[in-house]
């Protein structure tokens, strides 16, 4: 076993690292090895293509980013036929596919779809879209809603089945229960914070939506808190997220209890975030003798 070595619910990983979805293209190999990454996510998917919000779409904040982006993407069909085909062959580490859906069929064709095609290893149930059979309301803030939809989606498949929960809950413990009651084999945290930025100067959003996404490194203090409650409170791996850009960050969420971690917004500023994350970790794990499982949970 070597001392990066790590697992989810079905899959075995050989790095602790992940990228965050949305925020890495395969383009990103072309600056380390994919062997780094212990597997792949793509960007999320969505039934029908989606071409997101207007711009501008991005504003770059005193601590991190703002993005409107609207889960902009080609829809499943030309995944299937494209994206999907042009992953398995380039690919030498697990893809994990992230999708979406507005409503609980969306969802149940999404995953039929996807479970027609070798080469996946699991899924990312994102579940922080408005649900328009609740009002608008997301998926993931009602853990009835929850789930009812994750106990559908794990009757259908035998892959790893991630559910990435939203940040913007009352008590994202119960969340996550109601997921792993349903069948979910790990759970992912956080998504994305509510953010907005005003022109002082015109008393204009910064953004086509004003509120929308915020992501980077002024959240990682809320990810940290929400990933050590959500890990004391299911039993199944937790991946987490949220203002990691360095490996002392990445400590963090481990002792926090997280089995595994996701860069995103971290990547756009420094493309060689993941591999020195990596090798901070290897480092500091070899120079004490321990392997990355000695410290999972173990925060004082």
């Amino acid at each position: 076993m070597s001392e990066l070595s790590t697992s989810l619910g079905k899959i075995n990983l050989q790095s602790p690292i992940l990228n965050a979805s949305g925020t890495f293209g395969t383009e990103y190999f072309n600056f380390f090895q994919q062997g780094i990454l212990g597997a792949y996510v793509t960007k999320t998917i969505t039934l029908k293509p989606k071409i997101g919000n207007p711009p501008p779409r991005l504003y770059e904040t005193e601590a991190g980013l703002l993005n409107a982006i609207g889960l902009q993407n080609p829809g499943l069909k030309s995944f299937l036929n494209n994206d999907l085909f042009d992953l398995r062959e380039y690919l030498k580490i697990p893809l994990i596919v992230s999708f979406s859906g507005a409503t609980q069929e969306e969802f149940i064709r999404m995953l039929e779809g996807l479970e027609l095609h070798c080469g996946i290893y699991g899924y990312e149930i994102n579940i922080s879209c408005p649900n328009v059979e609740n009002e608008g309301i997301a998926f993931g803030t009602n853990p009835d809603i929850v789930f009812n939809l994750v106990e559908k989606l794990a009757r259908l498949t035998d892959r790893e089945l991630i559910v990435k929960l939203s940040p913007n809950v009352t008590d994202i413990a119960l969340i996550a229960q109601a997921a792993e009651a349903g069948g979910a084999t790990s759970i992912s945290l956080i998504n994305t914070l509510y953010g907005m930025a005003i022109n002082w100067e015109t008393g204009k959003s910064r953004l086509s939506i004003p509120v929308c996404g915020y992501s980077g490194i002024g959240i990682k203090p809320v990810a940290l808190a929400l990933t050590y409650q959500t890990a004391r409170a299911v039993k199944i791996p937790v991946i987490a997220m949220g203002g990691i850009h360095s490996w002392q960050d990445a400590l963090e969420f481990f002792y926090a209890g997280a089995s595994a971690i996701a860069i995103g917004t971290a990547n756009f500023s420094n493309p060689l975030t993941i591999p020195e994350v990596y090798q901070g970790l290897l480092n500091f794990l070899t120079q004490r003798n321990l392997n990355l499982k000695d410290i999972i949970g173990k925060v004082n």
